[in-house]
């Protein structure tokens, strides 16, 4: 497992929405956020957050012209973090993270991850609760997300 878990707003957004954020302490126990983030997602966050700002703010200016301020703030801190799994669901956040090396993870692999550990049952009604929201899932992408949780 990695020494720091660090999370983007929308999977804090997604998983609040649907009463499902306790998964991301149940997985993997303290999770690093920004201030950026924090102030985001909108609410208090749970006890086991803790913030964090990256030490280099030009650094994280310069990705602020690719991504916005909460994912330019996350992507600068898992920079500086080594053995970091940074949490972003936005397709051109991952992808820029992907090309600074960074080891990422989405929500949906977060669930599938979550499954696999023994702390929920089922992807498949958590699946549902997504889709209800405003969180874009293709069939294709849910039967591969089914295989792979083995459902």
């Amino acid at each position: 497992m990695h020494k720091t878990i660090i999370s983007d707003t929308s999977c804090l957004i997604l998983l609040d929405k649907i009463g499902e954020l306790d998964i991301l302490n149940k997985l993997f126990g303290t999770i690093t956020t920004t201030k950026e983030v924090a102030e985001e997602f909108g609410q208090p966050l749970p006890y086991w957050f803790e913030i964090k700002q990256a030490k280099d703010k030009n650094y994280q200016s310069i990705i602020e012209a690719s991504v916005d301020k909460g994912e330019a703030s996350a992507i600068a801190l898992a920079i500086e973090i080594d053995d970091c799994l940074l949490i972003i669901d936005d397709l051109k956040g991952r992808k820029f993270a992907h090309q600074l090396g960074l080891t990422i993870i989405g929500t949906i692999g977060i669930v599938v991850d979550a499954k696999l550990a023994g702390i929920i049952s089922s992807v498949k009604p958590i699946l549902s609760k997504i889709k209800a929201t405003n969180f874009r899932i293709t069939e294709q992408l849910e039967l591969l997300i089914l295989k792979r949780a083995g459902e």
